[in-house]
């Protein structure tokens, strides 16, 4: 990424209301997050073609090792600021209702950000045993939205 562009980018983060943004590109990813009065700006290099997977698992920081036993409750969790939706339009049938069994990437909400809307996708496979949010609410990152048993 030119420094032209991440310039720019910091720029609009400072001058607006995101507190928080990510832009992924091939040659990287960068992360702006506004904090109390200073900014912080992150940018991780691509992942190494050569690098093991093993080595790359053991520098992320996300990844649980795999002998760890995986929790039997898990909450699908929002990826970004935005305004949640059960469904794709008004009266429309919500994508998943409680009881209802999720596969991993089944649709399970919409989030509107910045006028688009964003499919989110179950990254779990299970029950539907709870739903956190009410339609047309405002979700924040990492906010939960459904619990998966």
């Amino acid at each position: 990424m030119d420094l032209r562009k991440l310039k720019t980018l910091i720029d609009l983060v400072s001058e607006s209301n995101v507190s928080e943004l990510e832009i992924t590109e091939a040659e990287g990813k960068v992360r702006i997050v506004k904090g109390g009065g200073a900014m912080v700006q992150q940018y991780v290099a691509a992942p190494v073609a050569g690098l093991a997977p093993a080595a790359a698992a053991a520098h992320s920081p996300d990844v649980a090792p795999a002998s760890a036993p995986a929790p039997a409750v898990q909450a699908v969790k929002s990826p970004m600021v935005g305004t949640f939706y059960r469904s794709a339009s008004p009266g429309a049938k919500a994508f998943v209702e409680l009881g209802d069994a999720v596969k991993i990437g089944d649709t399970v909400c919409i989030i509107e950000a910045m006028k688009i809307l964003n499919e989110i996708e179950s990254d779990k496979s299970g029950t539907v045993t709870q739903i956190l949010c009410e339609n047309g609410q405002a979700v924040e990152y990492g906010q939960p939205l459904f619990v998966i048993e």
